[in-house]
């Protein structure tokens, strides 16, 4: 059996509503295996994720986390993805790290956005004017085809750069926060950056960013007001600042967690009220780059 080379022309084939409705039947399957190794150097990651899904495939995949790139004109995150066959464990295909990574990442938040956010939703803010935010304006479009962005940065010139005609750089943070109706933080802040005092009601907040022990996007008081989710316990409750910390603290238990993906076939990963305030946590696990990766496969192959 040849082993496949899936690079980034496979992108042309993909859908956002496809990437979806794969999570979910994902998540229908066994419970995924997953298992996390972390090693730190000052700011840098080398993050070694595992995940075997019986019925759909088993996948590793290796990054490294490197800040200080982006001075040096190169991609803060780096790595390889390989994907194994499931019967055989015989290795199927090696897909382009970035192409799975920008799909997982948008995707696992679209998934909760479609479930949390109000259909009404039209005022989107990003947080953060990465690689991350540009790729989340093309997948809420799929789900909101009528909203507009504003982007808010650190650095107003990286907002900027982001403008056009859907999407409009802002400097008040808090006035953006407030004016929303969906909420994306995508940044590698330590310190939150998002006050509960500016939620309004019937918000829905995606957190992206936050994806080692020491970094928080939102203070304790947004996660009190808010019902908080999570794509998966097993690999954000224990390992995430914006969940760890706060529960280490007595800020947050972890019985505050209503649902995860596991929980949609259920119906308790949803919003209950149009005023409820929704917070979801995008830890971006091992399985969920395992249904990304399967998914694209798939797609090449049917082209």
């Amino acid at each position: 059996m040849s082993i496949e080379i899936v690079g980034p022309e496979a992108e042309a084939h993909l859908s956002w509503a496809g990437l979806v409705e794969a999570m979910e039947a994902g998540h229908r399957l066994p419970r995924a295996e997953i298992q996390d190794l972390f090693l730190y150097r000052n700011k840098d990651t080398l993050l070694d994720r595992a995940a075997w899904i019986d019925g759909l495939g088993s996948l590793v995949k290796v990054a490294t986390i490197c800040p200080g790139n982006a001075s040096l004109g190169l991609p803060n995150i780096n790595g390889a993805v390989t994907l194994y066959n499931d019967k055989t464990g015989v290795l199927e295909a090696l897909i382009d790290f970035h192409l799975v990574t920008r799909w997982k990442t948008a995707g696992d938040s679209l998934l909760a956005a479609s479930k949390l956010a109000r259909k009404e939703t039209r005022n989107i803010l990003l947080v953060g004017a990465g690689t991350v935010a540009r790729s989340m304006v093309h997948a809420y479009s799929a789900l909101f085809p009528d909203a507009r962005f504003s982007v808010w940065n650190r650095t107003t010139a990286a907002a900027e750069a982001m403008a056009s005609d859907r999407v409009k750089a802002v400097t008040d943070l808090e006035a953006a926060v407030q004016a929303a109706d969906l909420i994306c933080s995508a940044t590698m802040s330590t310190s939150p950056l998002i006050k509960g005092a500016w939620l309004q009601p019937g918000q829905h907040l995606d957190l992206i960013g936050a994806y080692r022990p020491d970094m928080r996007e939102v203070d304790d008081d947004a996660l009190r007001r808010a019902s908080l989710f999570v794509d998966s316990r097993t690999t954000t409750i224990h390992h995430i600042g914006e969940i760890k910390d706060p529960i280490a603290r007595g800020v947050i238990a972890e019985t505050d967690i209503r649902a995860d993906y596991y929980d949609i076939a259920s119906g308790a990963f949803r919003r209950q009220s149009q005023s409820e305030i929704t917070i979801a946590k995008n830890g971006g696990g091992a399985h969920l780059d395992l249904m990304t990766a399967a998914y694209i496969l798939a797609m090449w192959r049917q082209r």
